[in-house]
């Protein structure tokens, strides 16, 4: 195998020592070496295609300059989305970022979190699936910085930037009362998961509030690995039950995808016969020819707030940051 290059190398080709070109290479006392010189030892270090020595550098400094993170489902808009703002928050801080999907499985979710600590990530950010508060409280336990996106446990004091669902299901509910709509239907996740539960318990209470009082067969729940079937069904029996529901709020981007499909295949008239509220937007929304309802997590300062957070914990900040975001009504005319 060929020898790589290595400082050395080129401190001989450009007359200087190796401790200068590591300077220059580390973005070190830039201000005391001269532009012109700190130009040469680049170009020499790109014409020998040097590699910096992550291994060495990091047994030196303590750290790796990289960050885990741990999606539910990288297919997914909401999860790829929040990859690509954390990827580029990280990157302008000098960090690289390695993901995985748990794809909500509790067993891949551990050995992709055991795969990433064992590489020495120097922090994590995480979007755990049902059944892993253990996990998370062990990587607390063994003081590895990490902070928790989408969703949290509560009572568990960590750094977490999440939504506050209880308050964007209740604005989407009191929005379609608004528009004289009563027979409201929920079509979401069967799971234990506090975000979810939160979304559950937002659509009850705002129909209790108004008076219109929360009726169970309204409320649909499917499988968190979802099954398109499955929604199709859900959404038959809210919409050709005998008393048939006049809304339907979509607990989460995908469940709404895929329904909103099943009722452009079903003839139904949007808005007129049926609104429709949903979580975040989806393409299939731009097969309506018909005035749109969405809640908008802001991903943006989501993703952004959990990289800064991780990166206030890595340099030694000690007090919890728990942040809830509001999501944002938004309406499309068309």
């Amino acid at each position: 195998m060929k020898k790589k290059p290595g400082l050395k190398d080129i401190a001989q080709e450009a007359g200087v020592s190796t401790a200068l070109v590591s300077y220059v290479l580390n973005n070190k006392k830039e201000g005391r070496i001269n532009k012109d010189l700190a130009q040469k030892i680049k170009q020499i270090a790109r014409s020998l295609n040097y590699r910096t020595n992550q291994i060495a550098r990091s047994l030196k400094t303590n750290r790796t300059h990289t960050i885990g993170l741990i999606v539910a489902d990288i297919s997914n808009n909401f999860s790829s989305s929040l990859a690509r703002i954390i990827e580029d928050e990280a990157d302008h801080h000098g960090y690289t970022v390695l993901f995985g999907s748990s794809d909500e499985n509790d067993a891949k979710f551990e050995r992709i979190l055991d795969t990433l600590v064992t590489r020495q990530v120097d922090g994590l950010i995480m979007a755990p699936p049902e059944n892993t508060e253990n996990q998370v409280r062990i990587l607390q336990q063994q003081q590895v910085p990490f902070v928790l996106f989408d969703r949290y446990y509560p009572g568990f004091q960590c750094n977490y930037v999440a939504l506050d669902n209880f308050g964007a299901v209740y604005k989407g509910v009191t929005h379609l009362i608004n528009k004289n709509r009563k027979k409201i239907g929920l079509i979401t996740y069967r799971s234990s998961l506090f975000h979810l539960q939160e979304r559950v318990r937002g659509y009850v209470e705002a129909l209790n509030d108004n008076g219109i009082g929360f009726n169970p067969e309204r409320l649909k729940e499917v499988d968190i690995i979802y099954r398109k079937t499955e929604i199709e069904t859900a959404i038959d029996d809210l919409l050709f039950h005998k008393d048939p529901v006049d809304a339907i709020i979509f607990g989460s981007n995908s469940i709404a995808l895929n329904g909103l499909k099943h009722i452009l295949k079903r003839n139904i008239s949007v808005p007129d016969a049926l609104e429709i509220v949903s979580f975040d937007e989806t393409d299939a929304q731009d097969l309506f020819n018909a005035s749109m309802t969405f809640l908008r997590q802001p991903m943006l300062e989501m993703g952004q707030t959990a990289t800064r957070i991780l990166l206030d914990q890595m340099n030694k900040s000690k007090t919890p940051q728990e942040i809830i975001l509001q999501a944002e009504m938004i309406h499309v005319e068309r």
